[in-house]
């Protein structure tokens, strides 16, 4: 038989299991959604149930530093309603973005920067905030009122935190994924227009033909002339409708950095490997969303061709920012024949470039492999 001590020695253990296999739910809970909205709240929900806190909230840190977006647990709508508005980023809730570390407290009141939230807001009084931290800053999970009147403790602690860092796996993912879909989009924009502007320009040329046929000798020269004004005006007019097309779906860019980045995951099953990335400069600030889409068509393009004809076992990929936006794919393959043919994407790629005064190149590499350079100007 086991003794007092004994039996309170195995009803931990089986409380600890039990509450490891709810992080573990917890865990394939976030990880199995890719709507953002859903993904957050299921976080607050699954935290509020692991730690048994009354109340809960995820708060999302925008580009200004401030409350972005606030998704909670345990707050009724007619609270939401009364509060109206996100708290501010000072006092205890901007101590986990400035110092981004986990605080517990007995009672939330008594603390020194108790202060940050607006009039009526729910009375709390235990405390458990974590960061949550991804590839770049997310926000902070705060969880109150630990139901029984206890305080949060160690354990507590240790959960929140673990499954604040799969939350910040989970929210990576997610917006990676958005990203690709996102440079799907810019990509098949280009292609219409790309195709738009043939199809203009061959109906132009073949109703100047059939017109010529018509016209007595001594008029054609100058219809000539004026079909070729009227490409040249054409050309012009499909670039705008590229640049605004580009202009359009600035707004929802998350930044130039994150859809090269996953540019590059996605090629891993392409390729059988993961690319070694550099990125350098100020990238996100000064590349235009024309010339970003130019250089995301270009890096899946020059990926493609590792995976198709290198045989190559490694690849590296940099991207660099300054006067002009430089990208270079290295790898190890077969190399390039001394003359080498131009196909379609080696054109593609010099179009790119050129569009944009810039240029592209596809060399064999000193110690062997293909290297493609690609460069346009940024100022």
């Amino acid at each position: 038989m086991f003794s007092g001590s004994k039996w309170s020695t195995v009803a931990s253990v089986q409380r600890s299991d039990a509450r490891l296999q709810q992080l573990l739910d917890a865990m394939l809970s976030i990880g199995s959604d890719l709507s953002l909205p859903t993904v957050l709240q299921r976080i607050v929900d699954s935290a509020c149930k692991l730690v048994d806190a009354r109340y809960g909230a995820l708060g999302v840190v925008g580009d200004d530093g401030q409350l972005s977006e606030l998704v909670t647990n345990g707050v009724d709508e007619s609270t939401h309603e009364a509060v109206g508005q996100l708290p501010e980023l000072t006092g205890l809730l901007g101590v986990l973005v400035t110092n981004p570390k986990p605080v517990r407290l007995q009672d939330v009141s008594e603390h020194p920067a108790a202060s940050g939230f607006p009039a009526g807001h729910p009375q709390m009084t235990s405390f458990l905030g974590v960061p949550i931290r991804g590839r770049e800053a997310i926000g902070s999970l705060y969880l109150a009122d630990k139901r029984g009147g206890a305080e949060f403790n160690e354990e507590d602690e240790q959960l929140a935190v673990m499954l604040a860092s799969a939350s910040g796996v989970a929210i990576d993912n997610v917006r990676l994924q958005a990203s690709l879909e996102h440079v799907a989009v810019l990509e098949d924009r280009e292609r219409i227009a790309r195709e738009l502007h043939d199809k203009v320009i061959q109906r132009l040329f073949a109703a100047g033909m059939a017109l010529q046929t018509t016209l007595p000798l001594t008029t054609r020269p100058e219809v000539s002339d004026r079909i070729n004004q009227a490409v040249e005006e054409i050309d012009e007019t499909i670039r705008d409708i590229r640049r605004t097309i580009f202009a359009l779906e600035a707004r929802s860019r998350r930044g130039v950095r994150v859809d090269v980045f996953a540019r590059v995951d996605a090629a891993r099953d392409l390729l059988g490997f993961t690319p070694e990335l550099r990125l350098e400069g100020p990238i996100d600030s000064v590349v235009p969303d024309a010339t970003a889409g130019r250089l995301l068509s270009t890096l899946h393009e020059a990926l493609s061709n590792v995976a198709q004809h290198a045989n190559a076992s490694s690849a590296d990929v940099s991207v660099e920012a300054g006067d002009e936006l430089r990208l270079q794919v290295v790898d190890n393959g077969v190399g390039v024949p001394d003359q080498v043919e131009t196909g379609t994407g080696l054109r593609n790629m010099e179009r790119r470039a050129l569009e944009l005064g810039g240029n592209a190149s596809v060399r064999r590499g000193e110690g062997g492999g293909t290297v493609v350079d690609w460069w346009v100007p940024l100022r």
